[in-house]
């Protein structure tokens, strides 16, 4: 095992067993990196699902406003033109029957996208 020389040589078992430590040791590392890119990916992938969903909801929320306001100035508008208190009343209970089945409709409408939003988001939903 020693040389002449006073040296220590290393068994050629003993570097083998190392190098296959490195192979095996690299290995694993390049199993964990490539394992965390794919976690990586798959939380952009969430993220990007989640904010199409939120900016979605937003443009229908916007969509819902203008469409109330315009209902709105309708009835203001059918309002200063009515005749008498009665088509004044008349009118006032056909803005607010039509309005509450309005905001209904809506509001399903929006929580639907926002429970589908949040089935991708979860990946329990193809997207």
């Amino acid at each position: 095992m020693a040389k002449d020389s006073g040296q220590f040589e290393i068994p050629a078992e003993m570097r083998n067993a190392a190098e296959q430590g490195v192979v095996q040791a690299r290995q694993a590392i390049e199993g964990f990196l490539s394992a965390a890119q794919k976690a990586v990916a798959k939380l952009e992938e969430q993220a990007q699902a989640a904010q199409a969903g939120v900016k979605g909801a937003g443009e229908r929320i916007m969509d819902f406003a203008e469409q109330n306001v315009a209902n709105s100035f309708d009835f203001a508008q059918r309002l200063v033109r009515a005749k008498d208190l009665d088509e004044m009343m008349r009118i006032q209970a056909e803005f607010v029957r039509s309005q509450m089945e309005v905001l209904s409709a809506q509001s399903a409408e929006l929580g639907q996208a926002l429970s589908q939003a949040g089935r991708k988001t979860s990946g329990k939903e193809p997207r």
